[in-house]
C-alpha cells in the first residue's frame, strides 16, 4: 500500500499540477500523511532546475502551514478529549510536568524534527498539545523545513540526477547526525 502511494505521489510529480500537488503532500505531511515532499521535489527539480528555488519555497511555506494545522491539532485535541481523559485518571500533574519539559527543548524538538527525518508531524502535534510558544514554533519551522528544502534544491540543481541518490539514502541520516552532534555541542557547553 506504502509503496503505491509512493508511486503515486512520483506521478504527480510530472503533472501540470505538481507545484500544486507538492504544495498539498507539504501541507499533509506536516500534520498527517506518511509520504515526505521530497518524493515529489526530487523529481520536478530534476526534470526543472530553472525552478529548483520555487519548488523549494513552496514547499517550505505549504510545509510549515501543515505545520500550523498540527499545532492546531495537538492544541485542540488536547483541550476537547485530551485533558478530560486525563483528570479522569488524576494525571494532569504528569501531564504538566512533560508539557514543561518539553517547552523547555521545544525548538530543539521542532528543528530536530525539521531536517531530519524523524517525523514531523510528532512534533507539531506535540508543540501544539504542550502550549510551545506558537511564534518560537513558526519560526522554528521555517528556518528548519527552509534549511532542508533548500538544501535538496541546491544539491539538485547543482548536481543534478547524481545526487538523487546521495539525497533519496542519505541526507536523512547526515541531518540526523548533524544535529545530534549540534545538540549534544550546547549540552556539553551548558555543563561547563
Amino acid at each position: 500500500m506504502l509503496r503505491s502511494l509512493y508511486d503515486r505521489t512520483l506521478a504527480l510529480a510530472r503533472s501540470r499540477h505538481a507545484l500544486r500537488a507538492l504544495a498539498a503532500v507539504a501541507f499533509v505531511e506536516s500534520s498527517v500523511f506518511p509520504i515526505p515532499p521530497d518524493a515529489l521535489m526530487i523529481p520536478m527539480i530534476l526534470a526543472r532546475p530553472d525552478r529548483a528555488f520555487r519548488i523549494a519555497a513552496v514547499a517550505t511555506l505549504a510545509s510549515v502551514a501543515g505545520g500550523l494545522a498540527g499545532y492546531a491539532i495537538g492544541w485542540g485535541l488536547f483541550e476537547t478529549i485530551g485533558r478530560p481523559i486525563l483528570a479522569l485518571y488524576g494525571a494532569e500533574a504528569t501531564a504538566a510536568a512533560f508539557s514543561a519539559r518539553f517547552n523547555e527543548w521545544g525548538l530543539w524538538a521542532v528543528i530536530f524534527a525539521g531536517v531530519t527525518p524523524f517525523p514531523y508531524k510528532v512534533i507539531t502535534i506535540m508543540s501544539g498539545w504542550t502550549g510551545l510558544d506558537p511564534g518560537l514554533f513558526t519560526i522554528a519551522s521555517l528556518l528548519a523545513r527552509g534549511l532542508r528544502f533548500y538544501l535538496v534544491a541546491v544539491l539538485l540543481w547543482r548536481y543534478g540526477a547524481a545526487m538523487r541518490t546521495f539525497i533519496e539514502r542519505r541526507l536523512g541520516l547526515v541531518f540526523t547526525a548533524f544535529m545530534v552532534l549540534l545538540i549534544g555541542g550546547f549540552l556539553a557547553l551548558g555543563a561547563l
